[in-house]
């Protein structure tokens, strides 16, 4: 088994690549050993040391070290890990994965409005973070502040306050003027 690895806009983040399916559908984020405890994949790589969260995708897994730590200390380590999951059989995770990208914190009296938020996060916006081994979910939109939590390596990402402010922000004010800012939620 290869697994190829790609540096993400995060430092503390690398993304693992194994080239098999890691999960069927959505995303599942584990920001801690005890969040992973449905998950044997992420289990496997929190019992390493230094390690401050595991993000599932669907063809990628990215994992984020404590800062102390150099990646080529830890990166042998968390490779192994992974083809020792893949090797067990196991399942990635017991159950679905968490979300298909979005909570569903709907008031209804923007109902339409929403849509159009979640139709362009999921088509322009996810597939792009999804490259750098994150995920953003939408979580909420009250009045005219759509509210985003940011997920694997996007999460503690340097760049991610420019991303969200340049990048999301002007997309979707662009798009739906009823969207007047864009701010993260943290779970």
């Amino acid at each position: 088994m290869f697994i190829q690895t790609e540096s993400t806009p995060n430092p503390a983040t690398l993304k693992f690549l194994p080239g098999k399916s890691v999960l069927d559908a959505g995303t599942a984020d584990f920001p801690t050993l005890k969040d992973a405890a449905k998950s044997p994949l992420a289990q496997r790589i929190f019992g390493l040391s230094g390690i401050n969260g595991v993000f599932l995708g669907i063809d990628f897994i990215t994992v984020t070290k404590d800062d102390s730590l150099a990646w080529e200390h830890i990166k042998p380590a968390i490779l192994g890990a992974i083809m020792e999951h893949y090797q067990s059989g196991d399942d990635a995770i017991i159950g679905a994965a968490e979300n298909a990208g979005h909570a569903d914190h709907d008031n209804g009296e923007h109902n339409e409005v929403i849509v159009q938020i979640k139709e362009l996060l999921d088509t322009r916006v996810r597939p792009a973070v999804a490259q750098d081994g994150g995920d953003i979910t939408f979580h909420g939109f009250d009045q005219g502040v759509v509210y985003l939590h940011m997920q694997g390596a996007c999460a503690g990402c340097p760049s991610s306050t420019v991303t969200l402010k340049m990048g999301i922000e002007n997309l979707l004010r662009h798009f739906i003027p009823e969207v007047t800012e864009v701010r993260a939620v943290e779970l």
